[in-house]
């Protein structure tokens, strides 16, 4: 079968609408951006892109296979990813009240970070086979599967840079500042009930 335009653009839809959606990657990136500028935010969408793009790549090879033939690797990612993320709540909790500081974010951390945060969260992989299903022909070839990546990883990357351009300017950072501890309490709240409920689900 032959991957067609139409079907591109259905997944791109429904592709915009998932990293739109308030979950663990963007409320990092949200973070990320406000607190240590554009070009960390922007480093940290690479890396979320990256993964979210990988994992798309896994789901069209068929790695959800291997998750079905030994749930245990499933389960051990799974894992992983919600201490990853419960860590990461703990640390914006005891911080909440430091002053921000000026030195910037490393870009290969924030990249690391961004890549890290999305390769714990299976269910991306699981959100992209289901769609992969749903939207794209069987049996497309190594062209098309590349062509379905690269589009993924072009449009995470845009959203997350015009996202941090709107987000990394004086008064959102100014902002930030001022409610830092509050918001990073509550991001630290909702990043720690995200990796709990992925330990908790069945």
């Amino acid at each position: 079968m032959t991957l067609t335009l139409a079907d591109l653009i259905a997944f791109n839809v429904v592709l915009i609408a998932a990293i739109a959606a308030p979950g663990a990657a963007l409320l990092y990136f949200i973070k990320t951006t406000v607190a240590s500028g554009r070009t960390a935010g922007m480093a940290t969408g690479i890396g979320l892109g990256t993964a979210a793009a990988l994992w798309t790549l896994a789901a069209l090879l068929g790695l959800e296979i291997v998750f079905t033939l030994f749930p245990w690797t499933f389960t051990a990612l799974k894992l992983g990813g919600a201490a990853y993320l419960i860590w990461i709540a703990i640390q914006t909790w005891r911080h909440a009240r430091d002053p921000l500081g000026d030195a910037p974010t490393p870009h290969g951390t924030a990249i690391l970070s961004g890549l890290l945060l999305n390769f714990g969260n299976p269910k991306s992989m699981l959100f992209a086979a289901a769609v992969i299903v749903v939207v794209f022909p069987q049996g497309i070839g190594a062209i098309d599967i590349a062509v379905i990546v690269a589009n993924h990883l072009v449009l995470e990357i845009a959203f997350y840079a015009l996202f941090a351009l709107l987000l990394g300017t004086g008064p959102a950072r100014r902002s930030y500042i001022r409610l830092k501890p509050v918001l990073d309490r509550i991001a630290s709240t909702l990043l720690g009930a995200l990796g709990l409920r992925l330990i908790l689900e069945k």
